[in-house]
């Protein structure tokens, strides 16, 4: 038996708890970790709100990394001792076949938030080396999800006026390094100074408030690419500051799924908006090279216990984090 947070018994923070649960054995193509370190993610959030009583127990996490504790014979590449990082979507290859709807590390699926997880030899990569276990155990899904949103859906270029509203969650903070690593000039907005600030000091060219006027420098749109998780309060200003063939990469929805849109706004200067949600194994390669070209490390806002996750929780379900929120698993 092992430990987890298992959520069970009714919806929301309040169905998870610490217990125990067996590791799944080791079956054909498959390799066991002994997990180091786990991150939370915003859809753990979601997968929980949505669950119920009648649901089975499920052990959350999408992020995780530790070291090889069993392999199948048939697995090639790793040997047990090898420290490695949890790649979190399951059955996607390639870039270019896109699924219906992903399956996730963490739901369907159990997940990292547990002294061990067993998963197929191809959601396993090699850890990079200049992480510690905390940076790479919140790296996984939310990196994944900037690296595509940025380079794969919105064709980002070096120079090119990137704005990320909301920053301080994962996926936007990741978005905002990965950008300024291809040297775009990045701006993003919160309403939080201390946000702002510190945004400013990882490479922002402007940190808005996000409820003042946008315009940035002289009058003209001038923002060629927006990396949008807040959907419907935000959508029409991003309008006003895009310039003719700009982009909006969507991603998530945090404020709402529903939008009216002035129509000519968008065919006249020939904006294009883009979906994406997480990414695939190809991808998933390519921002593990990205990051240790560029030497990127994660934001690790801060670091709880295996057994204080709902804590956790509740500082991510309130806004308060910059970056990723990480569990030692001790």
């Amino acid at each position: 038996m092992m430990k987890a947070m298992v959520h069970a018994t009714r919806s929301g923070i309040s169905g998870l708890q610490l217990g125990t649960s067996p590791a799944k054995p080791v079956n054909k193509g498959e390799v066991q970790v002994r997990l180091k370190s786990a991150g939370l993610n915003h859809r753990d959030l979601f997968v929980m709100s949505a669950r119920s009583s009648n649901d089975a127990p499920l052990i959350l996490g999408s992020d995780g990394a530790g070291i090889i504790t069993q392999i199948d014979k048939e697995v090639k590449g790793f040997k047990i001792g090898d420290e490695v990082i949890i790649h979190p979507t399951l059955g996607w290859p390639t870039a270019s076949e896109v699924p219906e709807v992903p399956d996730i590390v963490g739901g369907p699926t159990d997940g990292t938030l547990a002294e061990y997880i067993t998963l197929p030899a191809d959601n396993i990569l090699p850890k990079p080396s200049h992480l510690t276990w905390e940076e790479a155990g919140v790296l996984s899904l939310s990196a994944l999800t900037a690296y595509r949103a940025l380079f794969t859906r919105g064709k980002l270029k070096p120079g090119e006026h990137v704005l990320i509203p909301g920053i301080g969650g994962g996926v936007a903070t990741y978005a905002m390094l990965f950008a300024v690593a291809a040297e775009a000039k990045v701006t993003v907005t919160s309403r939080s100074e201390a946000k702002r600030a510190q945004a400013m000091q990882l490479g922002a060219f402007h940190a808005l408030d996000s409820y003042t006027d946008w315009h940035i420098g002289d009058h003209a749109p001038s923002v060629d690419l927006i990396m949008d998780s807040i959907g419907q309060a935000m959508f029409n200003q991003y309008l006003d500051v895009l310039r003719p063939g700009g982009r909006v990469v969507m991603y998530g929805a945090s404020s709402g799924d529903q939008l009216q849109l002035p129509i000519r706004a968008i065919f006249f200067p020939q904006i294009s908006m883009l979906g994406t949600s997480m990414g695939s194994r190809e991808e998933f390669i390519q921002m593990l090279e990205w990051i240790e070209r560029h030497q990127i490390k994660p934001v690790v806002d801060r670091i709880y216990p295996l057994e204080e996750t709902t804590l956790a929780f509740e500082r991510m379900q309130q806004g308060k984090q910059f970056g990723n929120i990480a569990i030692h698993i001790s």
